[in-house]
């Protein structure tokens, strides 16, 4: 496999795509005042840390990092359906956790769908666990909200 995981542009039509299709499944499955997606413009923010999973040319996955106050906080997982199962999203989101510590961050939260069990099991391998509403997210009924302590 020659997948890459490298800093990216939410901007670029595959990334765009990508980040398209998240937020039309996240509209489908949850009522609007529960979805908290950045949209393209802020994800090219100063504060956002966009990454790609990229082989032979194509972006298969997203992922990013937004700079808070105190943590880090991971913003946009999404792999195109046809790549998943290769471990693209662990891979995206191990990138992100060593952005966060470059960044001197020692904890990464998440806010993701309470119905999203392949999100909740990647998260959960990778250390995450729950934990409540933080920072200006409601407790939405349909939200879970997860953080990592970063060694």
């Amino acid at each position: 496999m020659s997948l890459k995981i490298s800093r990216g542009d939410p901007r670029h039509p595959d990334a765009t795509d990508l980040l398209k299709q998240s937020q039309a499944l996240m509209q489908r499955l949850f009522p609007p005042e529960d979805n908290f997606f950045l949209d393209i413009d802020a994800l090219c923010g100063r504060d956002i840390r966009f990454f790609v999973a990229k082989e032979d040319g194509r972006i298969l996955g997203v992922g990013a990092l937004a700079l808070r106050k105190g943590y880090g906080e991971v913003k946009s997982m999404f792999t195109r359906e046809s790549a998943r199962g290769r471990g693209i999203a662990a891979l995206l989101l191990a990138e992100i956790e060593a952005e966060a510590r470059r960044e001197g961050y020692d904890l990464l939260r998440l806010e993701t769908g309470n119905s999203l069990a392949s999100a909740h099991r990647i998260y959960g391998k990778a250390g995450f666990v729950q934990r409540g509403a933080f920072g200006d997210y409601p407790e939405a009924p349909s939200s879970l909200f997860m953080e990592k302590r970063l060694d």
